[in-house]
């Protein structure tokens, strides 16, 4: 969603309370569909927000600004509404310092030093200048991850309020994971050393404070925390001093700051990199994260992690956009690193290019990096792995494997702001199945709700949301509906009442329950840093409360940021105050994530522990892939945005999120028909497939950009419904071991080079490579295919030669896309209607074989919708094929519980790309039964030629082991 009605909201604000605004939809009816004529709909099709409520009658200068503000030039993002660093007093202050330049730098305290019963090393530090020292904390993690703790040590001198440590975001059995250290060996020189494991060692110099890891046998440093001495720590002070300022100033906004400065600024290096990747969420081409600061830089803006509602933003900026997790990976030849702060403050961070510190020339591989946050303490962790898979284990060792979601989730999505009534949805639902193109779920946004009430429907466009439902639900597919956090403050509104009389909401500076603006006009937020609260909002799921609500239905969580249209930067005051006493500033970014939870304990608790929740969120933090999917937000229809869609989804996926996607078409804008087509081609790779449009666009459903355009977005969603036994297994992996279902090139080649940086192909698993069409009327491409094996082309099963750049010349039909040699993809190629009625269709099998005539997959399979996958009710096959026969294993581990799954889907097609033609029977074990073997097509799209070996009808079930000879 976009704020296209925020001048609006802003200046009725000083008319009167109780507005409500209409987010409309589009005054374009659905083609071939006429408009549901009542005067609801007739309200709803005005693109100018309305009042619909007020007897107002604002001046004529007014009405001219206020349609002035809503045209599509006032609404595109200004860099002035949102800071920057020199207008962000922290970040200022910690930029303008030299490496060693602080004047009190902190040193360790020998004496102080000790292992504790719980195998932690603790230590003070400290500075004759400073109010009251730190407290440090160092842990080790299996198999090489250190733990760094550092706080103000309150027993000597105790301020009004302790600093912030982010709850509930950690796995609750890190403390219990927790190695014993050994003893340090302390050198005279004030050196510690200590085993963090058998091949990584942590290096403390004391005075001042540094700390290294490296490498236990060549002591070759990885990572360094304070080595460039620009570690501060601002003191929580008692009160403030006199002739001492605290407030700050943005635009017409002011940030009381009662507890005054508190900043924590360190440098972090990185070892043996040649790039450094994470830090989302931000707009860029570029995969790599691009220096921000030093010689040769033109943009000097740091990367900044700060939760906002960005309307149409840049797609290349570091700004911060929806979400914010601050953590890094590093990789270089045979070197990869991780660092991860927990902190939900502002964070804003450099990264530095070589000579910024003024050095005539820098450490070969080494990458500076510049930490800065607003508020919190330091609870980082610094990971060590030999190839970058290992990182990112360790990181979701810590924060939670991804949520294994429902088989539905993983196909196509269609959305829109907004499908106006009953009837769009049953023209539009219907229209997929005249085209013969599948879909899964429809999405109703913010006003299929009564009035911006969540929880509601607006009964005039669905009187009967339950029947709409069942009709939906018969076909295999499923809804969601969209829920906010900002709740009307509407005294008829029972939410809000409920939350009124009990104290859930968060507070303004003075106490009073904040009052905000956002889609329903005045509204208030739950505080969902408490507990109680989160159980009190999950409650509100059930269908006894969420009146007109089926099984069916799903939930998303949009503009909790939490976005706050009258507030600074559009979000809620650094001020405001949550549970515990908490300043809304320590939290910030991690707001989105505690609602996010909160609703998908709800959809658990409504379906009684035994339905997986489908829960898209817009506002993410670290551990966010633990509940559900999310989106990169309000992009734009332009081929830049496309093109950028790539790198965002990618980081998303190292750092945690895999679970992800980018409206397809761009949310803002009407696509060219062929950038829409470009689009689906690519986004059918995405790990979340969604169409989504804003009110103002034309509408795009497939079908409606004449016959030749929809065959080719009808073929691209098809691709990916084949592909969802694939994509799957793909999700099970990331929900066990975290690596993400779409990767870079470099994380399944990390010793090639040519693919540290390369932010335009990706890879789907380890089997399948694709590169986008990213420009208008492209005619040849140039695609890098990593390795030294050959690739299969999808389309038609040609060779290409790997560690070779090919320039291809561009298909209308599809994108380059290819599979790996040595590599086994399961697929489904029969079309349905939607995934749930492919539940027992057969399988084919693409065997790609290798230089070794050699190739292996997996294929997971369970019920697609409950947890009884947890309890053993699964199948894990192994396919390889090996000296002429392929073998299908179980690889399930066992005792993992006493339920069991079953299926009678068989293996109808096995395609051998590689094979040699002579081949032309294949003998099937146990049975010793012989089948043939000739040329058939690698797709069933029409028009495909027979040009691969193909094993036809082995009907041998996907739950047994048997082995099939070639002959």
């Amino acid at each position: 969603m976009g704020k296209s009605v925020i001048p609006v909201l802003w200046f009725r604000e000083r008319f009167g309370p109780s507005n409500t605004w209409s987010r409309s939809t589009t005054s374009e009816p659905r083609r071939g569909v006429q408009p549901h004529h009542s005067a609801q709909a007739s309200r709803r099709q005005h693109a100018i927000p309305v009042c619909v409520c007020a007897q107002i009658h604002p001046p004529p200068l007014l009405l001219l600004f206020l349609l002035l503000a809503s045209s599509p030039a006032a609404r595109a993002w200004k860099k002035d509404e949102f800071r920057n660093c020199n207008q962000t007093p922290f970040c200022k202050r910690a930029r303008t310092r030299a490496p060693h330049s602080l004047d009190a730098p902190l040193s360790l305290d020998a004496a102080s030093l000790a292992v504790t019963p719980d195998g932690s090393l603790t230590a003070s530090l400290s500075h004759p200048s400073r109010l009251r020292p730190l407290l440090l904390r160092l842990s080790a993690l299996p198999p090489h991850a250190l733990r760094l703790q550092i706080d103000e040590d309150y027993s000597s001198n105790t301020p009004p309020h302790r600093r912030f440590q982010v709850p509930d975001v950690l796995l609750p059995d890190v403390e219990a994971r927790t190695l014993h250290l050994p003893e340090p060996k302390t050198s005279a020189a004030g050196v510690s050393t200590f085993a963090l494991s058998s091949d990584v060692d942590v290096v403390v110099k004391h005075d001042p404070f540094e700390l290294t890891v490296r490498r236990a046998g060549s002591g070759d440093p990885v990572l360094s925390f304070n080595s460039h001495g620009l570690f501060d720590f601002e003191p929580l002070q008692e009160s403030k001093p006199e002739g001492e300022t605290w407030e700050e100033q943005f635009r017409s906004h002011t940030d009381t700051r009662p507890r005054g400065p508190q900043s924590i600024t360190f440098d972090v290096s990185f070892y043996g990199a040649d790039f450094v990747y994470g830090l989302p969420e931000h707009g860029s081409t570029s995969l790599a994260l691009r220096p921000t600061r030093g010689p040769g830089v033109e943009e000097s803006e740091p990367y900044r992690l700060f939760n906002l509602d960005v309307f149409e933003y840049l797609h290349e900026s570091p700004f911060g956009l929806y979400g914010s997790i601050p953590f890094m990976i590093a990789h270089g030849d045979g070197a990869s690193s991780g660092f991860f702060w927990l902190n939900a403050a502002e964070m804003q961070i450099d990264v530095l290019a070589p000579g910024w510190d003024g050095a005539a020339s820098t450490e070969n591989g080494r990458i500076d990096t510049l930490w800065m946050a607003e508020a919190g303490v330091v609870d980082a962790f610094f990971f060590v792995g030999s190839e970058p898979k290992d990182v990112i284990k360790q990181y979701i060792s810590v924060t939670g494997t991804p949520s294994m979601p429902q088989q539905f989730a993983v196909a196509y999505h269609q959305c829109r702001w907004n499908y106006r009534d009953e009837e769009d949805v049953a023209g539009v639902d219907s229209g997929f199945d005249e085209h013969d193109i599948p879909y899964d779920v429809l999405w109703l946004d913010i006003e299929h709700t009564d009035g911006k009430r969540y929880f509601t429907w607006d009964h005039s466009a669905f009187p009967n949301p339950e029947v709409m439902q069942r009709k939906i639900a018969d076909k295999g597919r499923k809804m969601v509906t969209i829920v906010d956090p900002h709740i009307k403050r509407d005294s008829s509104f029972h939410l809000h009442e409920e939350a009124t009389a009990k104290g859930y909401y968060v507070k303004d500076v003075t106490g009073k329950d904040f009052d905000g603006w956002c889609w329903p006009g005045a509204s208030s937020y739950p505080d969902m840093l408490n507990p109680e609260i989160r159980e009190w909002w999950a409650d509100k799921f059930s269908y006894e409360n969420y009146k007109g609500s089926t099984p069916t239905l799903y939930i998303w969580n949009d503009m909790n940021e939490p976005s706050v249209f009258n507030g600074p930067e559009v979000t809620m005051p650094r001020d405001a105050i949550h549970y515990g006493d908490v300043e809304h500033r320590e939290l910030h970014n991690a707001y989105g994530y505690y609602f996010h939870m909160a609703t998908a304990d709800g959809l658990l608790k409504r379906g009684e522990g035994k339905d997986r929740p489908f829960v898209l969120s817009r506002a993410f933090f670290a551990g966010s892939q633990r509940y559900g999917a999310i989106w990169t937000g309000d992009n734009s229809a332009d081929w830049d945005h496309l093109k950028s869609s790539i790198p965002m989804v990618l980081t998303l996926g190292l750092t945690g999120m895999t679970f992800s996607g980018a409206d397809v078409g761009g949310f803002f804008g009407n696509p060219e028909p062929d950038l829409l087509v470009r689009w689906y081609q690519v986004g059918a790779f995405y790990p979340f497939f969604r169409g989504h449009a804003h009110h103002d666009t034309k509408r795009r459903e497939p079908w409606l950009f004449g016959e030749r355009r929809t065959a080719l977005m009808r073929e691209a969603i098809h691709m990916r419904y084949s592909l969802l036994p694939y994509y799957y297994t793909l999700f099970r992996e990331a929900s066990v071991t975290g690596v993400p279902v779409m990767r870079p090139l470099w994380l399944e080649f990390p010793d090639d080079k040519e693919t540290y940086n390369n932010g335009e192909a990706f890879m789907v698993g380890p089997s399948l490579l694709a590169q986008g069409i990213y420009e208008e009327g492209q005619k040849s491409v140039s695609v890098y295919l990593p390795g030294k094996e050959l690739w299969y082309d999808l389309r038609n099963g040609s060779p290409y030669k790997g560690s070779v750049s090919h320039k291809l010349e561009v298909s209308e039909d599809s994108i380059p896309s290819f599979q790996r040699a040595g590599t086994i993809v399961p697929r489904k190629d029969r079309f349905r209607r939607s995934s749930t009625q492919m539940v027992n269709d057969p399988y084919t099998l693409v065997i790609a074989l290798n230089s070794s005539r050699a190739a292996e997959g997996e294929l997971y399979v369970d019920d697609g919708k409950s947890y009884d996958y947890q309890q053993g009710a699964f199948i894990h096959r192994r396919f390889v094929f090996a000296d002429n026969k392929l073998t299908s294993m179980n690889i399930a581990p066992k005792n993992l519980g006493n339920k069991k799954f079953s299926t009678e889907c068989v293996i109808e097609r096995i395609i051998i790309l590689g094979l040699s033609s002579g081949s032309k029977k294949a003998i099937i074990e146990p049975g010793n039964h012989e089948v043939d073997i000739e040329l058939g097509p690698i797709s069933l799209r029409s028009g495909s030629s027979s040009v691969a070996p193909t094993v036809r009808k082995p009907n041998v079930r996907v739950i047994d082991d048997w082995s099939i000879g070639i002959v």
